[in-house]
């Protein structure tokens, strides 16, 4: 049984009707600017339909976003667990509206609950991370597949023998690899961007501000964020490594979020007038 089928074959009811899509048919058929759409507070005072006519990748909750103002996304991006349960509507929003849905695993598995007819609208792949089977489980320690992936010109990875995390730090160029979480779905995005052969990517909403929340959440009804005791260890580590070995001529990153806590040193910030004039160059 091929991966693709092993994860229909776990989804029951209605897998007859559900098509898998496999990352392999669609590497490197893209280029040019692509909009990767997040859920920080800055993401409201981005004029999205401005934009519409540049593919986007809308994430997790963003897709509301793309539904007020009736834009499509080239992707919708979801691989949160908690947020596949705790937030269906918004889910159910990307699946009708996106015009590919890549997700996780175990969010195509909490899908169950939709009907048949949801899921066989939408465009969907099985969006996998790095050294993980399909059903989740981890195949390597993260160690032996750091140094395992050492000469893979599709993966850079971090590598220590002395400490745990570093091995988890990494990029992937081929998501039939897989892709490494970072602990921020737009980190993933970036890598699906590159695997799509996108050149320059435009980050909107990338705030990573736990104290701030989301834009589409507040108060007491807000879901947790574990986006302060993700960032140093694993979030900006990714982003530095990015920044040093994979951005370069034929990829570049901005990002739109002034108040974004990434450092511009990793992530250079742009305003929507550099931005025109990037894509006015482009």
């Amino acid at each position: 049984m091929s991966a693709l089928n092993a994860v229909a074959g776990e989804m029951g009811a209605g897998v007859d009707e559900i098509s898998l899509h496999a990352f392999s048919a669609c590497k490197g058929t893209r280029s040019g600017p692509l909009f990767i759409v997040a859920s920080g507070p800055s993401a409201r005072d981005f004029p999205l339909a401005s934009y519409a006519q540049y593919p986007m990748f809308a994430v997790s909750g963003s897709i509301q976003l793309f539904t007020t103002a009736g834009v499509a996304p080239l992707f919708y991006l979801c691989d949160d667990n908690s947020f596949a349960t705790q937030r269906q509507p918004i889910l159910r929003q990307g699946l009708a509206l996106a015009q590919n849905v890549a997700l996780s695993p175990r969010v195509i598995r909490i899908t169950q609950g939709l009907s048949a007819a949801e899921l066989s609208q939408a465009r969907l792949y099985a969006f996998n991370r790095v050294n993980r089977s399909i059903d989740g489980k981890q195949q390597l320690s993260d160690r032996r597949f750091a140094w395992k992936v050492r000469n893979d010109q599709d993966v850079s990875c971090a590598f220590s023998l002395f400490s745990q995390k570093p091995n988890r730090i990494g990029f992937s160029r081929d998501m039939d690899k897989g892709y490494f979480s970072c602990r921020t779905i737009p980190y993933a995005g970036l890598q699906l961007a590159h695997h799509l052969g996108f050149n320059q990517v435009i980050l909107v909403g990338v705030d990573l501000d736990s104290s701030q929340g989301r834009f589409y959440e507040q108060g007491a009804a807000a879901m947790p964020s574990r986006l302060d005791g993700d960032y140093e260890d694993y979030i900006e580590p990714c982003f530095k490594l990015m920044a040093q070995r994979v951005v370069g001529p034929t990829f570049q990153v901005y990002n739109l979020s002034a108040k974004s806590r990434l450092p511009a040193s990793l992530v250079p910030k742009i305003t929507l007038d550099q931005l025109d004039t990037l894509l006015a160059s482009a």
